[in-house]
């Protein structure tokens, strides 16, 4: 999808001709003008990634041995269209606990899907089958992996995430408490059925009741768990979409609503009224949840002039 002068000039009018309720943070034609850019530079993101279910993909993609072209995304568009639910599911997460580092790219899930190159992945049949057998792996593992001279950070949103072995929070403790959550004994398949069932359908609903859900995993707070989410209805995996932003808990895109309702980083409005208020900002520029929620959040670090923000 290309968005050219016109596309522009209809979201910036629909940004100073929205009469609801004031837009005091976006003022300024600069504002509006940067945040505009953020709204189509998201647009791009998510329409880049709802291509990928029909791209022309390279199975090498699915093969951490090759260092060039292991993507963990474009591997679960291939297991999906191959019907291995189970890892196409496991490869978002894992894409999703790791993140893509804005150097070091996939270098530690390909790590960790690979074993480091010594035989087996760790694929959803073996770490269902027994997470413990991971822990084990990353413990023998954890000094080489931090001395071998190859750079492997978790990217943005999972700075502050950690391999080590004996850490609350550590990769094994993460992947363990999904297993349990997904059960290994039940699937991907089954989860996303129940959640079906118990909310007839809706993409939205089910978006809200697996996200609630997901709480279960460790160190998987509120943004994981909205990127993840996301990430598995933009590829096909499930019919489901954010309804709201989800602001509890945020901090950039928090800043970036109470900045643009409020004036200030710091207005005092709630999250809970300012997930309404974004959502009928939203369905007035016909803009998505997901893109209103990325967009507020880079705008808000830089609101008088346009930066492109990649990691």
């Amino acid at each position: 999808m290309r968005f050219g002068t016109e596309r522009r000039l209809l979201l910036i009018e629909g940004l100073q001709n929205y009469t609801y309720r004031p837009l005091p943070g976006a003022r300024t034609p600069e504002r509006r003008e940067a945040l505009v850019e953020q709204f189509i530079d998201s647009i791009r993101r998510i329409d880049f990634v709802n291509r990928l279910r029909e791209a022309e993909l390279h199975p090498s993609r699915c093969d951490p041995k090759e260092h060039s072209m292991f993507d963990p995304l474009r591997a679960a568009a291939i297991k999906h269209r191959e019907g291995n639910i189970d890892e196409a599911y496991w490869l978002v997460f894992l894409a999703t606990h790791c993140g893509k580092h804005i150097l070091d790219q996939w270098s530690l899930a390909r790590t960790l899907y690979g074993r480091n190159g010594a035989g087996n992945f760790w694929n959803w049949a073996s770490i269902s089958a027994n997470p413990e057998d991971f822990h084990t792996w990353i413990t023998r593992s954890y000094r080489e992996l931090r001395t071998d001279g190859i750079s492997r950070r978790f990217g943005n949103h999972r700075k502050y995430e950690t391999l080590r072995p004996d850490s609350h929070r550590g990769t094994s403790k993460i992947f363990s408490s999904y297993v349990s959550w997904v059960g290994a004994n039940r699937g991907h398949a089954l989860l996303i059925d129940e959640a079906e069932q118990e909310c007839g359908g809706d993409p939205k609903k089910m978006f809200d009741h697996l996200y609630h859900a997901m709480a279960a995993v460790t160190s998987f707070g509120r943004t994981g768990r909205f990127d993840f989410l996301t990430m598995v209805g933009k590829l096909g995996l499930a019919n489901i979409e954010p309804g709201i932003p989800y602001l509890v808990g945020a901090t950039g895109p928090l800043a970036g609503a109470r900045l643009l309702f409020g004036g200030n980083h710091s207005a005092n409005l709630s999250p809970q009224k300012l997930n309404q208020w974004v959502v009928e900002l939203g369905d007035h520029l016909g803009l998505g949840m997901q893109i209103m929620e990325d967009s507020l959040c880079n705008w808000q670090k830089s609101p008088d002039a346009y930066l492109a923000f990649r990691g």
